[in-house]
């Protein structure tokens, strides 16, 4: 009968290492706010501060390069949180009545 104590058979004594699977960081996209003619600037900040959590700082920041620009970053997020982000900006934005719109890009 073989003697079993202190050997494994399957590594030859030796210590094996558990291998550990990386995990992938999820690819992240920027919610974009887009300029229009028509939305009261104060309904952005508003969106801004509630909506993706800004400070008032900032919050006016981005909506003035909106503004300015025609296009500022409100945040930048995986798939799934900038698509609902978006949908529930337009949804907001059409029940006051606005027009403000938002897409999703690389980011």
């Amino acid at each position: 009968m073989p003697d079993r104590v202190g050997h494994d058979d399957q590594t030859g004594g030796a210590v094996k290492e558990r291998s550990r699977e990386k995990t992938k960081e999820p690819t992240l996209y920027s919610v974009v706010l887009l300029n229009d003619d028509y939305t009261p600037m104060q309904f952005v900040v508003d969106v801004l501060e509630t909506l993706f959590l800004k400070s008032p700082a900032e919050a006016y920041r981005i909506m003035m390069q909106v503004h300015l620009g025609g296009r500022g970053v409100a945040g930048i997020y995986p798939w799934e949180v900038a698509e609902t982000k978006v949908d529930t900006l337009t949804s907001q934005a059409r029940e006051a009545g606005h027009p403000l719109q938002a897409t999703i890009e690389d980011a």
